[in-house]
């Protein structure tokens, strides 16, 4: 930690927050946390920046308070170290399971990390799920006070899962570490990584069941999006968007104007969750919409997203914002206020996936329009493909059945 080029930087990054028009109480966080570490770091020793969040957490319990710190100092760390600047983002820094273990299990960690650069034969969000899994497990660990692999037992491990209802029932959970675990074992002594393995209890994949929109539903959603409504451009442009080509949220939150070419009428991008490109038709209803918003609505911006933030400044939006706005479709609709129900746009996408299964269209045509590069990737749409289904079934008239027992149901 350099200070004094904290001391010369810092002043250029509260320069650049107040022409951004951050808030005031905003940049008077990161003014005085600046001020802070200058003025206090002979006094605690501080080497790093991790350091100064350490004390953070000595000196303070409630756990917004700290999560706040990490934000201002991971805002200042990055501009000064890395000459990074904020990006109007809501959180620059989530403080992780990993960023509270102790060395041994960061080190755990950090041979998986390296093992698995060398590997593409999984999408990078499933390395990251995993990841995740095993930072979890191992936080969970240290808590009981088991601060090395070679420490842990079956009834560590048991405690671990039974202290979690969620964690306890898991497919995912043991399958992930048990993942991560075998990509280490190399680098451990002989027979360690598997014996940790041994101790989880084999689980049961559980499927959960899809919600899927009705047609009662989709006629309320489309009826909403045709006409003008309580709905803002954006917020139209983005619902018709997913509402007929499918795209994941993520994808159409990254959607920039070199993705569209207006005279063929595509869409061309690269997937945020494969890394694979996919190419799309744009149909008329769509492409007013986004111009509309272009043209209408969206702020005057240099940013070569189209779909930006309402607030300054106006940076691109995240999946985070795409959930709330279909959020608002399905209430413009009054359809799913309810809690406990999904309300995102993969809904949308669920709703193109099996209307096209249901009209008949091949599935490798059907995997390309929805960028899905494995013929098992549509297990999922088929469970709702009830046109289908029905052709399936059995008939029961050789089993006659009294009408009373219909009456009862």
């Amino acid at each position: 930690m350099d200070l004094q080029r904290l001391k010369e930087r810092y002043p250029i990054l509260v320069s650049y927050m107040e022409n951004q028009h951050y808030s005031w109480q905003y940049i008077k966080h990161v003014k005085n946390e600046a001020r802070w570490i200058l003025r206090e770091s002979e006094n605690y020793g501080w080497k790093t920046y991790d350091d100064v969040y350490q004390t953070c957490v000595k000196k303070y319990s409630n756990k917004y308070t700290l999560l706040y710190k990490r934000k201002m100092i991971r805002v200042i760390e990055l501009f000064v170290s890395d000459n990074i600047l904020p990006d109007g983002l809501l959180h620059v820094h989530k403080a992780s399971y990993y960023d509270n273990l102790c060395n041994e299990y960061k080190r755990f960690i950090n041979v998986y990390r390296d093992v698995i650069k060398s590997k593409q034969n999984k999408p990078l969000h499933y390395y990251k799920s995993c990841e995740c899994s095993a930072c979890s497990f191992l936080f969970r660990l240290q808590k009981q006070g088991i601060y090395s692999l070679e420490d842990v037992t079956e009834e560590d491990v048991m405690n671990v899962l039974n202290n979690d209802k969620k964690l306890i029932g898991s497919y995912h959970f043991r399958a992930e570490n048990v993942f991560v675990l075998k990509h280490c074992e190399s680098f451990y002594p002989p027979g360690l990584c598997k014996r940790i393995i041994s101790y989880f209890p084999n689980i049961r994949v559980k499927r959960k069941n899809i919600q899927y929109l009705s047609h009662s539903e989709i006629e309320k959603i489309r009826d909403i999006l045709n006409k003008n409504s309580v709905l803002s451009f954006q917020e139209r442009a983005i619902g018709l968007l997913a509402f007929y080509t499918g795209l994941r949220s993520c994808d159409i939150a990254a959607l920039r104007f070199s993705n569209i070419d207006w005279e063929k009428d595509i869409i061309s991008i690269t997937q945020q969750k494969t890394g694979k490109p996919l190419v799309l038709p744009l149909r008329a209803i769509v492409g007013n919409a986004i111009y509309d918003y272009i043209i209408k609505e969206r702020p005057k911006s240099k940013e070569d997203f189209i779909f930006l933030k309402v607030n300054v400044p106006h940076k691109r939006l995240h999946s985070s914002n795409l959930y709330a706005i279909s959020a608002k479709i399905m209430k413009a609709a009054g359809i799913r206020n309810g809690s406990g129900v999904s309300k995102g746009l993969h809904l949308f996408r669920h709703h193109l996936a099996t209307t096209l299964l249901e009209n008949g269209v091949e599935t490798p045509i059907i995997e390309k329009t929805l960028g899905h590069y494995s013929a098992s990737s549509l297990d999922t749409y088929l469970k709702s493909d009830f046109k289908h289904l029905k052709e399936c079934s059995l008939s029961i008239d050789a089993y006659p059945i009294k009408k009373e027992v219909f009456n009862e149901i």
